[in-house]
Formats: structure tokens, C-alpha cells, sequence
């Protein structure tokens, strides 16, 4: 909103520093420091009206040290982080930018539906919450929302850059735009429409999953592509936003791996939304994607604001409000990205939390049904509970992961140089 007040004002009355909401940067910055103080102010208040209404977190009896501890503590925290992206990014993107817009109805649509598992887990005194099939229903809602309009959009491109020197006569037919530089040359732009993503470490990185149906004619492939991109998308959200909610079991470990893990798809957006950027490390330059950086700079203010609270031993905990709506977002930011393959190594923290659960129950089951007796591989799962059960710290515990989260956002990063 503020992006298109400053507009009017330089275009229409030249005022003075208008201007500098043109650049992504500044926004970028600002939108940071906005979302700190709304987590840091809005948190304390909310802090205290949680309390007086006795929105506590019921802790289940797991046999962990410092459990007791735990019981009473004000939930549904979540609410602050949505606060403190979701105005942020009202007041600093441009909101006409179909990537924008897609966040911003992801994070409304799992943020409701988290809101409503954590009310009725305390209002309603139904420690089980939101039945798991209503929470699925949510997710492919989103994935079928997400999936088909980035498909279908017309401003979600992947765009090819050509000088003069380079132009041949089939690359001037197929262009889209051109723009004269101020040197004298022709600068020409071809907007490809397609569902092409990016391969980590291997050379000519990028895969069309349209390259899947290769058997098929162009119209039955077209069509069907539709189906495989929706599907893949609904699996990632489901499976991120499930790995978040994993991890959100001990004091700050998923907000500040949410912090980690949105800083490097901000910087991503940044480059994928840079020509130049995007021309030397070799990667998609995709038009209209720098907005994202806004939005992901509120996300990571709202987690690390957040973290003001919830850091050891928490005031308050985020519920599934936050840990559903910070994995959902993490996913579609990566998807729109079209990095969505680099979430394993992204998102490994989220991803171990998960396997730990998976392998954890299937052991069990197997062993139980081949010996008579359930076997465990780790004391506890989540993999974090494992830990505690051996005598480490909490914030030993949160710390440690955050490291691991660092070094695998960095290798995210180098990725584009491996290869």
C-alpha cells in the first residue's frame, strides 16, 4: 500500500525520497524492522491476553525432563508471526504481483486452518484438535490453488535474455519484448510459459516435468502435466508444513529454522529476480520474482521476532497456527521459486524430523509383527525428543540444529556452482 502511495507522490508531485521505494532493498529493510516490532510489541500484548483468557498449552505426559515446566504456557502464538508478515507485506509489496498474491493466500488459508486446530484443542478440550483428514483437505485446497494458478497465470514465466550479436532470425520471431539499451543495442526477451525447475548439481540443471509424459502427444501431455505439477505441489506443501509442525516440539528450534531456511530463499528470489544475478550464476531469470524478497524478509523478522518469546524457556508457543503456516509458506516459496528439489537439502532439518518419525513407527510395526515385541530405533521421536532423552539441553539441542540448518542453507546456495 505504502509502495503505491509513494508512487503517486513522486510521479504525480516529485516528492522529495519517494523514490527509494522503488528499490527492493530498501523495502526489503524496512519490511525486516516492521516485522521485529510488530512480533516485539504485539507479542507482549498478546502474550498477556492469552493468558487472562487461559489459552494454555496442555503438555503431554512424555516422561522428558522440564516437561512440567511447560504446562500453562499461553499457545497459539502463531498469530504474531502471521501479524508480523502478513502487514509488513501490505504495506511494502506490490500487491498486484501474482507471486505476492499466492503468499498471501497461503499464509491466510494454513494460518485459519492451523487457528482452528489450536481452538479446538483449547477451547473446545479436544486434545486430538483438527481431525487429521480435515488438515489434508486443507492442504490440497491450498496445493490445488497454488499448483493451478502458477500454471495457468500469464506473468508466471521463465525469461530468456538475448543481445544483438546473438539474435537469429527464429529468436527475433519468438520474442516477446525487446528493450534498446543506452548504448544503441537491442536487448530481446523471449517469456517462456512452462514448468521447468531446477536440478541441484548436475550441469544444464533445469527439468520439465512435461519431460515425464514424453510418450504422449503434445495436447495428452500438456494435460497431463497439469496433473503431475498439482500433485507434486500438494505433496511438497503437505510434506514441509507436516515437517514444521514436527519440529515445533522444544523451544525455538522451528522458528529459528524457519528464519534460516526463509533468509535463503530470500536471497534466492533476489537472484532469480535479478537478470544480472541470474545471467552469472547460471540460473532462471524469472520477471516480477524480486517482490518475493519482501515478503520473505517479513517472514524472517516475524520468526526471529518471534523467537523474542519463544526462545528458552518459551512464554509462549506458536501452535499450529505458526508451525503449519511457516512449512506451507516455506514450500510454495520454493516452488514459485522453482527450486522445490533443493528442499530436501533446504529443509533437511525439517526432512531428518520427519524420516525420524517414519522410520520410527514402521520399525515398530515390523518388529512387532515379526518378534512379537515393537522395537524402537531412537529412545524417542521426534529425532529432537531422542536427544533430550539422552541428557542434552534444550537450548543445547536447538542451537545444534540451527548450526546443522546454516551449513545446509549454504550448501543450498552452492549448489549453483556444483555442478
Amino acid at each position: 500500500m505504502l509502495y503505491y502511495l509513494f508512487r503517486y507522490l513522486e510521479t504525480q508531485y516529485n516528492f522529495p525520497g519517494a523514490s527509494v521505494f522503488e528499490y527492493t532493498s530498501f523495502r526489503a529493510g524496512i519490511a525486516v524492522i516492521v516485522s521485529l516490532l510488530i512480533s516485539l510489541v504485539f507479542g507482549k500484548r498478546l502474550i498477556n491476553i492469552l493468558r487472562k483468557k487461559q489459552v494454555k498449552e496442555s503438555v503431554r505426559d512424555l516422561g522428558l525432563e522440564g516437561e512440567s515446566t511447560k504446562q500453562g504456557t499461553p499457545t497459539m502464538g502463531g498469530i504474531i508471526i502471521l501479524m508480523a508478515i502478513l502487514i509488513p507485506t501490505l504495506l511494502f509489496a506490490r500487491l498486484r504481483n501474482v507471486y505476492v498474491i499466492i503468499m498471501l493466500i497461503t499464509t491466510v488459508w494454513l494460518g485459519l486452518i492451523g487457528f482452528l486446530d489450536d481452538y479446538i484443542k483449547v477451547f473446545k478440550k479436544n486434545k486430538k484438535g483438527l481431525a487429521g483428514k480435515f488438515k489434508v483437505i486443507g492442504q490440497i485446497g491450498i496445493g490445488i490453488i497454488v499448483g493451478l494458478g502458477l500454471y495457468y497465470n500469464d506473468e508466471v514465466v521463465i525469461r530468456d535474455i538475448y543481445l544483438q550479436s546473438e539474435v537469429t532470425p527464429e529468436i527475433r520471431e519468438l520474442a516477446t519484448s525487446y528493450k534498446v539499451e543506452e548504448k544503441g543495442d537491442t536487448t530481446f526477451y523471449i517469456d517462456k510459459h512452462s514448468t521447468t525447475t531446477t536440478i541441484p548439481f548436475v550441469k544444464g540443471h533445469e527439468f520439465d516435468y512435461k519431460k515425464i509424459l514424453f510418450f504422449l502427444n503434445d495436447d495428452a501431455a500438456r494435460k497431463g502435466t497439469v496433473i503431475i505439477y498439482v500433485l507434486l505441489v500438494i505433496f511438497i506443501i503437505t510434506a514441509v508444513s507436516n515437517g514444521a509442525n514436527l519440529a515445533d516440539g522444544i523451544d525455538g528450534l522451528a522458528g529459528g529454522s524457519s528464519a534460516i531456511i526463509g533468509a535463503t530463499l530470500a536471497i534466492l528470489a533476489f537472484i532469480s529476480g535479478n537478470a544480472i544475478f541470474a545471467d552469472y550464476l547460471d540460473v532462471m531469470f524469472i520477471p516480477f520474482q524480486s517482490e518475493l524478497v519482501i515478503f520473505g524478509a517479513a517472514f524472517v523478522g516475524a520468526c526471529i521476532g518471534f523467537l523474542w518469546y519463544n526462545s528458552y524457556p518459551a512464554q509462549i508457543f506458536m501452535g499450529d497456527t505458526g508451525s503449519l503456516s511457516l512449512g506451507g509458506i516455506i514450500a510454495v516459496f520454493a516452488i514459485m521459486l522453482r527450486k522445490e528439489l533443493l528442499i530436501p537439502i533446504l529443509c533437511g532439518v525439517f526432512l531428518i524430523e520427519n524420516l525420524s518419525v517414519i522410520l520410527q513407527v514402521s520399525y515398530f510395526k515390523y518388529t512387532k509383527k515379526r518378534y512379537g515385541e515393537g522395537r524402537r530405533i531412537f529412545k524417542m521421536s521426534p529425532l529432537h525428543h531422542h536427544y533430550q532423552k539422552l541428557g542434552y539441553a534444550e537450548p543445547k539441542i536447538v542451537t545444534r540444529f540451527w548450526i546443522i540448518g546454516i551449513l545446509l542453507a549454504v550448501l543450498t546456495i552452492i549448489t549453483f556452482k556444483l555442478r
